[in-house]
């Protein structure tokens, strides 16, 4: 999940400014029980709150802000199979097997986006296609093998290009290699957030706005305290970000220390010509490349350019943001230099250490979602199926994710944010170099 870094980048949100928000729902005021309560109104805790409530269980969820507020309606909107981690963890951990069926759930978890928009008809500005771009020979070749494993270990197809045939995938000169596929895509993700809520409301779920959790009682049954009000219920869905606002280390101490959170931000374009946007990428499709520091970016359905990027590991926004991040569009892009800023944003994501997500039980009733460490756009909601699914008895599959074993960053709370900041430096030395 991501939230907000600065009031200012809150209020210049293409996506927030692109929408029409329902008024606020009323903070949790007095005592409610429930079957589960989930924390966190993003795309986890609503999902697990869809599939929770389809089962027939009655489900209260928990938002410390608004729904959607945090990453599920600020990021980059790509819907990507697979993990940031790549298989290596599923593979190194569980064996060839259950890495088979971790990357069949994530290419299920690109379905259930479409399936959700069917079956709850929401407006999101789906489309269809990626885009894997390199830009130098190193990083071409790792982009070939990853595309070559995948299509020989995994049956996924990838249309790879190399040098000058890159140019019939996208129209720029940084980039030397590129792959196009057609199972992921990308969407208006604060549009497909806030049809999940409606749908989640129309299945009877209780959602409570400027509610965050200040303590959880563990046992038998569960009981989530906010400053007015508190939930008991036999089971708990940890959805938010147990690093940041959403719910704080007294909620869950236990899992704190396995995610970090990481600042990155986006700039939104005036629109542009229609004609301009198709000759740039063909196939409208959204990309990113494969740097350890990366460029990730898309046209919206209005023509404008959404690239995102430039991250920070402090709790402060980067210095002459819009600058440096239009020069980077620009570099990618020439055609766009100079063309008009009309939105910056940004906030965090939640990184795992080996960036495979965190899912797993505290105790025998307290489920968590975390670490989805940028593609949680899909994951989240193949994570609120599956935690659903162990709620109900049928945890073999939730499993498959709570079989992966997690560190905690080092250096503890005051040390672990500058060991990742010399970690990414030596990333992007060897990206530059």
């Amino acid at each position: 999940m991501l939230l907000n870094s600065d009031t200012q980048l809150n209020q210049n949100s293409y996506y927030e400014a692109s929408v029409q928000r329902d008024p606020a729902a009323p903070p949790l005021r007095g005592a409610l029980t429930a079957d589960v309560v989930v924390v966190g109104a993003g795309y986890a805790g609503l999902s697990s709150a869809i599939e929770l409530a389809q089962r027939g269980y009655s489900v209260v969820v928990l938002e410390a802000d608004r729904v959607c507020s945090g990453a599920s309606g600020r990021n980059g909107g790509q819907a990507i199979v697979g993990f940031a981690s790549g298989q290596e963890p599923f593979e190194q951990q569980l064996g060839r097997d259950q890495a088979r069926l971790a990357w069949d759930l994530s290419m299920e978890s690109v379905d259930l986006i479409d399936e959700r928009i069917a079956q709850f008809q929401i407006d999101c500005d789906r489309v269809k296609g990626y885009l894997y771009v390199a830009d130098s020979p190193r990083k071409a070749r790792a982009l070939e093998a990853d595309m070559k494993t995948l299509a020989q270990d995994y049956g996924f197809a990838s249309d790879f290009a190399s040098g000058a045939d890159v140019q019939r995938h996208i129209e720029s000169p940084l980039y030397c290699a590129s792959a196009f596929e057609s199972k992921s895509g990308h969407l208006h993700p604060l549009k497909f957030g806030l049809g999940l809520a409606r749908a989640a409301r129309a299945l009877g779920v209780q959602i409570f706005e400027h509610s965050p959790v200040v303590g959880l009682k563990r046992g038998a049954r569960l009981t989530a305290s906010t400053a007015t009000g508190s939930v008991t219920a036999q089971f708990g869905v940890l959805a938010g970000n147990c690093t940041l606002e959403e719910y704080g280390p007294q909620v869950a101490p236990d899992i704190t220390p396995r995610i970090m959170p990481v600042g990155t931000y986006m700039i939104g374009t005036a629109p542009l010509d229609p004609a301009l946007c198709q000759r740039l990428i063909p196939s409208n499709a959204s990309a990113c490349d494969n740097n350890f520091i990366l460029d990730y970016f898309r046209f919206s359905a209005d023509h404008r350019m959404l690239f995102g990027g430039r991250v920070s590991y402090t709790t402060r926004t980067p210095s002459n943001l819009q600058a440096v991040m239009s020069r980077r569009m620009g570099d990618v892009f020439p055609a766009l230099r100079g063309v008009p800023i009309e939105f910056v944003w940004g906030g965090f994501v939640d990184i795992s250490m080996n960036r495979a997500p965190d899912f797993g039980r505290l105790g025998d009733n307290l489920y968590y979602l975390q670490g989805f460490s940028g593609h949680g756009v899909a994951l989240t909601g193949l994570a609120g199926r599956l935690v659903a699914q162990a709620v109900a008895g049928q945890a073999e599959r939730f499993d498959v994710f709570a079989k992966l074993q997690h560190h905690k960053f080092p250096g503890g709370p005051l040390l672990r944010m500058p060991s990742l900041v010399l970690g990414t430096l030596y990333h992007r030395l060897r990206d530059a170099f």
